[in-house]
C-alpha cells in the first residue's frame, strides 16, 4: 500500500496536525505584545484628567464621547505597546464604528514625551506608514504624563463631523509632529 493511501482521511486529524506543526514553529524569540484592545496596568488620575479634557474639548465642538465599548488598538511604535491605555469613542452618528481616541498613560512627563516622539517616528517610517490609509490625518498630543492619539482618513470618513474631533484634540496639550 502506498504512503498516500495510508494517510488519515479524517479532515479533523489533518487540521490538528497543521495546528500542532504551526504552534511548534511559533517560537517566542522575538518581542511579544499584549493582545489588541488590552490595557496593561491601571490608568491613573492623569488618564482620568485627560479624559475630562478631551470630553470638554469635544463638547465645545458639539460632540460627545464615552468609554469605548469594543476593543481598539491602533498601530503603535515600540514604546507605546506596553503602555496602559484607555479608549474614548467620539459619537459620530454617520460613522458609529470610528472616532476612537487613545489615551496612553506613561507615568512621567519624560516618558510620555519619549513615547510620543517614538510614535511619530514609527508612523513616519515605512513599516508604520503603510498601516494607515493614504492621506490619513494624525493627532498626537502630550498632556502631562499622558499621550493622546487619534487618526482618521478624510477620503474614507462617512461622517462630515470627523474633522471636528481633530480640531478639538488640537486644542489640548503639546503637539508632536509626524515626520517631515
Amino acid at each position: 500500500m502506498s504512503r498516500a493511501a495510508r494517510a488519515p482521511r479524517d479532515p479533523r486529524a489533518a487540521a490538528w496536525f497543521v495546528l500542532v506543526v504551526s504552534a511548534l514553529g511559533c517560537g517566542t524569540s522575538g518581542p511579544t505584545f499584549p493582545p489588541a484592545g488590552s490595557t496593561p496596568g491601571a490608568p491613573g488620575d492623569a488618564t482620568a484628567a485627560t479624559k475630562q479634557l478631551i470630553i470638554g474639548a469635544l463638547g465645545a465642538m458639539g460632540l460627545q464621547a464615552a468609554d469605548a465599548t469594543r476593543p481598539y488598538r491602533p498601530p503603535e511604535g515600540p514604546l507605546m505597546t506596553g503602555a496602559a491605555r484607555s479608549v474614548l469613542q467620539a459619537t459620530l452618528p454617520d460613522d458609529p464604528d470610528h472616532g476612537d481616541i487613545v489615551i496612553y498613560s506613561l507615568g512621567s512627563a519624560v516618558t510620555a514625551e519619549s513615547a510620543a516622539f517614538d510614535q511619530a517616528r514609527y508612523i513616519a517610517s515605512g513599516p508604520g506608514g503603510i498601516q494607515f490609509a493614504p492621506g490619513s490625518h494624525f493627532v498626537l498630543r502630550i498632556v502631562d504624563t499622558t499621550v493622546i492619539f487619534f487618526t482618521w482618513s478624510p477620503g474614507s470618513s462617512p461622517d462630515s463631523r470627523t474633522h471636528l474631533i481633530e480640531d478639538a484634540l488640537n486644542t489640548l496639550g503639546v503637539a508632536v509632529p509626524i515626520g517631515s
